[in-house]
């Protein structure tokens, strides 16, 4: 069993920043993709940004350039800085661990940017 425990989320204004941080723990196998999904109200959870142990990463269009995502697999973190933010990206932040075919979730943690 895997838990997964976000932190760093909070109001903000248009063109602010934030960190958002994920700490995992349980039963990790060592080769994994941790990132990051979020879900605005009346929307679908969509991707944002995933890293896999080697470094390997994928970014949601809309974020490119402003989200930087990264690990650190000594201490099974995953961070999100965010860069320039919309109000479009106002949304509960949902921290993800995938092992193979399986996925964890967290229990999500609030992005609000204000115009």
């Amino acid at each position: 069993q895997v838990q997964l425990v976000e932190s760093g989320g909070g109001l903000v204004q248009a063109g602010g920043s934030l960190r958002l941080s994920c700490v995992a723990s349980g039963n990790i196998f060592r080769i994994n993709t941790m990132g990051w999904y979020r879900q605005a109200p009346g929307k679908q959870r969509e991707l944002v940004a995933t890293m896999t142990t080697g470094g390997s990463t994928n970014y949601a269009d809309s974020v490119k350039g402003r989200f930087t995502i990264s690990r650190d697999n000594a201490k099974n973190t995953v961070y999100l800085q965010m860069n320039s933010l919309k109000p479009e990206d106002t949304a509960v932040y949902y921290c993800s661990l995938r092992i193979i075919s399986s996925d964890s979730w967290g229990q999500g943690t609030q992005v609000t940017v204000s115009s």
